[in-house]
């Protein structure tokens, strides 16, 4: 079943001469439950489709579906509803509150969305997470690795449509790294999380059921691993 449709995707900044087209007419689908990695050299535009497929950069032009909504067919207020609850982002730079404890940033998008917190879901997410003995604690509090599970916990919480990743690992050390893969993997087949991961790192890739490679904003492969 398709949870995400992106059809005839660019995003340009400037004019004239310098045009530049960081996403160039892309366009793809993805399954539900699917683990896609999507790889290209820095400038690439990767970063920039990730964003708009998050519904964090509006395109230039273009459509992305997710689970079947139109997502720039909305305005702006029901566009952040939107994101908050579809849409779960995970950062190379953690994007943590830092006056916020572990616990509270992780059920950040529940209260913000002013729903009732899953206590069930929040202990679960703790324990998978090995965070149960660091929720009082703040992110200076954590070391990297530990931050970067609190981010994974805020972007699972709210049982998000699809789960965008941008560079996950790119701040960890090798055995952080994987270890964070890991942990995406296992909310990939344990909640049957959808999984877009924007990696330069090719031994993370190749974890993926699938590969799309990106080059001057255009799709240069889309390749099945597995599946």
């Amino acid at each position: 079943m398709e949870i995400l449709k992106v059809e005839h995707l660019s995003k340009h900044y400037g004019a004239g001469e310098n045009l530049v087209k960081a996403v160039d007419d892309v366009s793809f689908s993805v399954e539900k439950g699917e683990f896609l990695a999507i790889i290209g050299p820095s400038g690439s535009g990767k970063s920039t489709l990730l964003h708009i497929l998050g519904g964090v950069d509006r395109p230039t032009a273009g459509k992305v579906f997710l689970d079947g909504t139109d997502v720039y067919a909305q305005n702006d207020e029901k566009l952040a509803v939107f994101r908050r609850r579809q849409v779960g982002l995970i950062y190379q730079f953690y994007n943590l509150i830092p006056v916020l404890t572990a616990e509270e940033n992780i059920t950040l998008p529940v209260l913000l969305d002013g729903r009732e917190l899953n206590q069930e879901r929040l202990k679960e997410l703790l324990d998978t997470l090995g965070l149960q003995g660091r929720r009082k604690n703040l992110p200076n509090q954590l070391s990297g690795g530990q931050q970067q599970r609190v981010s994974i916990g805020r972007a699972l919480m709210n049982a998000p449509a699809v789960v965008l990743a941008d560079e996950p690992t790119g701040n960890l050390d090798s055995k952080n790294s994987q270890e964070i893969v890991e942990l995406l993997k296992l909310s990939n087949r344990r909640y049957g999380q959808t999984l877009i991961v924007i990696t330069h790192d090719e031994s993370i890739a190749l974890q993926a059921d699938r590969i799309i490679a990106i080059e001057d904003g255009k799709i240069v492969r889309d390749e099945r691993m597995r599946g």
